[in-house]
């Protein structure tokens, strides 16, 4: 399920099992730059074609490459400007902070960074090694911090900025299939909160965004068996399964000027189920 295209100024419009949702334009989205990791597939292809929709000029690194070309194309197909993209592993901080350099030599500093990218593989406490555990890290927590790092100085430049970290709800659903994931995104509070201050002095802000359980094409295949469908059934106070266009309209806000006094938050979009 991707965005349409906008279909009245002012507003856009995507499917939802409910039906079409009219949903808002942000102009000051319009012409800024955003930069979104892991933006190939899933979550963060919602996002890069939502800031697309909004005129924005978007780039992102995710390490599927065919996934990205695709992604591209079909923005483009749309009437939309072809967002700059590179096939990255983000666990290699230095290509990260490469691609990133390069894309706002390409684009301009950026007014937005969405640390979107990560990877819920399950596995036991008694089956994790050092090795395990550091690569965990490495794709789950790091590329975050050095994404912020490189940046910052633009947006200093810019005399703002907007950041969104992606969170997850697993972890305090107490859910047991991964811990290794549950301590990275345990964590992305303490990144959003312990950076708030001293980012917020150049009107730079950081929230995090923590999802419910999404219907990403991964999470349908893998997991969304009869017992996840009574799950949600049971746990979630809205009957609809949440979509990756419900976590990108939150992400749009917060990085639009409508949520220009919103920082150090943590934002959960999970159809109310914590």
């Amino acid at each position: 399920m991707t965005n349409s295209a906008s279909t009245s100024a002012g507003t856009a419009a995507f499917t939802h099992a409910a039906g079409p949702m009219n949903v808002a334009r942000f102009p000051s989205l319009d012409g800024r730059s955003v930069f979104v990791t892991g933006g190939g597939s899933g979550i963060g292809a919602a996002m890069v074609e939502a800031f697309a929709a909004q005129g924005a000029r978007v780039a992102f690194v995710d390490v599927a490459a065919e996934a990205s070309a695709e992604l591209a194309a079909r923005i483009q197909a749309r009437g939309h400007a072809a967002p700059w993209w590179r096939a990255c592993d983000v666990r290699d901080v230095a290509a990260l902070q490469q691609a990133i350099a390069d894309a706002a030599a390409a684009l301009g500093d950026f007014h937005v960074l969405v640390n979107n990218v990560a990877s819920d593989d399950r596995h036991t406490l008694e089956s994790v090694t050092t090795t395990y555990y550091d690569n965990r890290m490495a794709i789950n927590e790091r590329p975050a911090f050095f994404a912020i790092q490189a940046v910052v100085p633009g947006m200093k430049r810019l005399g703002q900025g907007a950041i969104v970290n992606l969170g997850s709800t697993g972890w305090q659903t107490k859910a047991g299939e991964y811990p290794c994931y549950a301590i990275a995104k345990s964590s992305v509070n303490g990144l959003t909160r312990g950076l708030a201050k001293g980012l917020g002095a150049h009107r730079i802000r950081i929230n995090t965004v923590s999802p419910g359980w999404v219907m990403t094409d991964r999470q349908v295949t893998k997991w969304l068996t009869p017992a996840g469908e009574d799950d949600i059934a049971r746990n979630q106070c809205l009957p609809d399964k949440l979509l990756p266009e419900d976590i990108a309209r939150m992400v749009l806000f917060l990085a639009s000027d409508d949520g220009r006094m919103c920082t150090a938050q943590e934002f959960t979009v999970d159809a109310g189920w914590v």
